[in-house]
C-alpha cells in the first residue's frame, strides 16, 4: 500500500490562511455582533427624541418639518394623541389595528409582527397633559444600512486573505529554500563522497538535530563501507590463493595418475568444483562493485554490440563443443556507447546460460537490429519450456532453476541486471517459442556512426 505524500508548504500555509480566515470569521461576527446592538440603541434612542419632540411642541403653532423628515429618512410612522382624540400622525399611517390605547404605559419598546414582517414600537405618556405617543419602525430599515457596511467589509476582509495567502505562499516558499538546498546536498552524497553535510545560511535551529543525525548516518555509513572495501580486498586476496594452488595441485595430480582413468575423472570432478568456487568468489566481486547509480564517471566507448556478441560467442567454443552447439545470427551494425568490459561481462553471462541450458546438438538464436530508435539484442535458446513462476524469479542473487544438471553460481543474471542498470538499458526475460529463455536488450544511447 503506497503512502500518500504531502507537502510541508502547503500544509504550512494552509493553516496559516485558514488561522487567519478563523479569527477574521470570530472578529467579523463580533463587529455585526456590536454594530447591530449600536444601531438597534442609536434607533431606539432617535424613537425616544421625537416622542419627546411631539409630546413637547404646540400643535397649533410648531413647525413639524423636522419630525416629518427624520420620519421619512428612517421610515417611521407615528401618532400623537390626547386621549381617545388624535393630535398628530405620519403620513400614510396604516398601523392603526395594532393600536392598543387601552394600556397606557411610559417609554415602552416592543416588537409587533404585522404585514409579514417584524416591527420594532414605542409608546410613552405624558402624565402631565395625557398626552400619548406610539412610534413604529419596519425592523429591516434598521438592518439595510448596516448590512451593506458589513457587505463592504466582508469583501475587504476576503481582499486582505487573499493578499495574505499570496504573502504566506511566498515568504514560506523562500523560508524553504534552505531546505531545497539542504536536500541537494543530501542527493549529491554518494559512496565516494560521505563527508559531513555544512548547514547552510541562514541556518534553521529546527533542521539543526537532522542534520546532526544525518551526519552521523553518514560518518557511520563511510566506515561500514571502509570497513567492507577491506574485507572485499582482503577475501580477494585471501580465497584467490588456496584456490589457485588447489587448481595448481590438480593440475599436477592428473599429469601424475594420467594412466588411472578412474582416479583422473576424480580429479576433473574437483577441478571443476574448485572452477565454480573461483567463478562465485569472481561473480561475488564484481557484484559488489557495481553501483547502479554511478553512470557519471563509468568509462565508456563506442562499440558495435553485433561484434561484441560475437566476440563472446567465440571465446565460449570449448564450452559450447562440449554440447555440439550451433549459432543462428541475424545481426545489423548496432553501434552504442558502453563500458565495452562491463557489457562483455553482460553477453558472456547471457550465451553461457544460453550454452549451459541447450540441449545437445541444440541451437541458439542471436538476433541484433534497430527497433524504434533503439539497439534491440535478442538471445534464445531451445528447450522443454519454462514456467512463467521461474522466468519472474530469473535475477534474483543464488536464484537457480530445479531440476537442472548444469552448474552455475545463481548470480550471472544478478551481474547482467546491475549492468543494464547502469547502462539505463532494460531488460526483458520470457519464453522463447523454441522452449526456452528469451532475453531482450534495449539500449537507449544508440550511436549511428559511419564506419
Amino acid at each position: 500500500m503506497s503512502i500518500k505524500a504531502i507537502s510541508l508548504q502547503k500544509k504550512l500555509v494552509k493553516t496559516t490562511v485558514l488561522s487567519s480566515v478563523a479569527a477574521g470569521s470570530i472578529a467579523f461576527v463580533l463587529l455585526v455582533g456590536i454594530a447591530l446592538y449600536q444601531s438597534m440603541n442609536l434607533q431606539d434612542e432617535l424613537m425616544d427624541e421625537i416622542a419627546d419632540a411631539l409630546l413637547m411642541q404646540d400643535q397649533k403653532s410648531a413647525d413639524q418639518s423636522q419630525i416629518t423628515h427624520l420620519s421619512e429618512e428612517f421610515d417611521l410612522q407615528y401618532q400623537l394623541r390626547d386621549q381617545q382624540q388624535l393630535l398628530a400622525q405620519s403620513e400614510n399611517f396604516d398601523l392603526e389595528p395594532i393600536i392598543d390605547v387601552s394600556h397606557q404605559r411610559h417609554d415602552h419598546f416592543d416588537y409587533v409582527w404585522y404585514q409579514q414582517q417584524f416591527w420594532r414600537s414605542y409608546q410613552t405618556l405624558d402624565s402631565e397633559t395625557g398626552m400619548q405617543v406610539v412610534i413604529y419602525q419596519p425592523l429591516k430599515i434598521r438592518f439595510e444600512e448596516a448590512l451593506s457596511s458589513f457587505l463592504i467589509y466582508g469583501l475587504l476582509l476576503i481582499a486582505l486573505w487573499l493578499l495574505q495567502w499570496l504573502f504566506a505562499y511566498f515568504a514560506i516558499g523562500r523560508q524553504f529554500k534552505v531546505m531545497q538546498i539542504l536536500s541537494q546536498k543530501i542527493s549529491n552524497k554518494s559512496a565516494q563522497d560521505l563527508t559531513p553535510i555544512q548547514s547552510s545560511e541562514p541556518e534553521i535551529e529546527e533542521l539543526q538535530p537532522i542534520v546532526l543525525q544525518l551526519n552521523q548516518l553518514l560518518n557511520r555509513l563511510q566506515q561500514s563501507l571502509l570497513a567492507e572495501q577491506r574485507f572485499t580486498a582482503d577475501a580477494s586476496h585471501e580465497l584467490r590463493s588456496p584456490l589457485s594452488a588447489i587448481q595448481l595441485r590438480l593440475q599436477v595430480l592428473q599429469r601424475k595418475f594420467q594412466d588411472q582413468p578412474q582416479f583422473t575423472q576424480e580429479l576433473q570432478l574437483i577441478q571443476q568444483d574448485v572452477r565454480r568456487g573461483t567463478q562465485v568468489l569472481e561473480n561475488l566481486l564484481v557484484l559488489a562493485r557495481l553501483d547502479p547509480t554511478e553512470t557519471a564517471d563509468l568509462p565508456q566507448s563506442q562499440l558495435d554490440l553485433s561484434e561484441l556478441a560475437i566476440e563472446v560467442w567465440n571465446s565460449l567454443e570449448i564450452f559450447r563443443q562440449q554440447k555440439q552447439v550451433r549459432l543462428e545470427t541475424k545481426l545489423e551494425p548496432a553501434w552504442i556507447e558502453v563500458n565495452s568490459e562491463l557489457m562483455a561481462t553482460c553477453l558472456r553471462n547471457f550465451l553461457d546460460n544460453a550454452i549451459r541450458y541447450s540441449p545437445l546438438n541444440g541451437t541458439v538464436y542471436l538476433t541484433a537490429t534497430i527497433r524504434q530508435q533503439q539497439v534491440y539484442l535478442c538471445i534464445e535458446n531451445e528447450g522443454q519450456g519454462l514456467d512463467q513462476a521461474l522466468i519472474s524469479r530469473l535475477g534474483e542473487r543464488f536464484y537457480r532453476a530445479l531440476g537442472t544438471k548444469t552448474t552455475g553460481s545463481g548470480l550471472g543474471l544478478s551481474i547482467c541486471k546491475k549492468i543494464m542498470q547502469l547502462h539505463q538499458a532494460e531488460m526483458i526475460f520470457s519464453a522463447s517459442t523454441y522452449g526456452g529463455l528469451k532475453v531482450e536488450l534495449y539500449f537507449k544511447n544508440i550511436k549511428t556512426l559511419a564506419r
